[in-house]
């Protein structure tokens, strides 16, 4: 196929463009500072509001056996029956099915937690992988306060130490419930994923 004028002069400013880059404006500036204020309280306080905004369930606990202790309860007053869970940590306290799809909730550990946005971070590299924290009506998460960071961009930069060289393939950012409004712009949640979230925050 020729290469017409006009086809010439675009391509021609491409290989002027590439050969004369363009400086940064702020190289300093670039990725190194948070454009974002400090957390003004509390990484446990700013998750759990923000959480709690996002129309997640949140649940301090002052150890494991406190955890253990509300999670019970949790389950008895939902009456909930089929719990999975394949963590090893809690597998032999909770776990009472190997169905995921038909299971009333799943229990999931996280890599982090993020407090600015009160996300849940996850990763293929979790013994709970990647389907677990999905494909269950309700999804209770386990997380310790050791794990919370303040942004995105600092729960990104511990998953590049923790797992130095070998990043995983996955990696899930959960805000709160399954939500959409594509229908009619009327919000509608569970439709891609657990209709209810809960996070068990266990003082490390």
């Amino acid at each position: 196929m020729p290469v017409t004028p006009a086809k010439e002069n675009i391509l021609k400013r491409i290989r002027q463009a590439l050969s004369h880059p363009v400086p940064l404006p702020f190289p300093q500036s670039e990725g190194n500072n948070s454009v974002f204020n400090p957390p003004a309280d509390s990484l446990d306080v700013v998750f759990a509001q923000e959480f709690i905004n996002m129309q997640g369930k949140f649940a301090f606990c002052i150890d494991e056996n406190d955890m253990q202790q509300q999670l019970r309860q949790l389950i008895d007053e939902k009456q909930w029956t089929k719990i999975y869970c394949n963590t090893d940590a809690w597998n032999t306290q909770f776990s009472n099915t190997i169905n995921l799809e038909g299971c009333d909730a799943s229990i999931t550990d996280c890599e982090f937690l993020v407090a600015r946005t009160g996300t849940i971070v996850m990763s293929a590299a979790q013994q709970s992988g990647r389907t677990v924290s999905v494909y269950a009506p309700v999804h209770i998460c386990i997380a310790y306060t050791n794990q919370l960071v303040y942004d995105v961009k600092d729960a990104l930069q511990k998953i590049k130490e923790k797992y130095a060289g070998n990043i995983p393939s996955l990696i899930t950012f959960a805000t709160g419930p399954s939500r959409t409004a594509d229908i009619e712009k009327t919000l509608v949640t569970g439709v891609h994923g657990p209709k209810e979230v809960y996070c068990f925050l266990v003082e490390a």
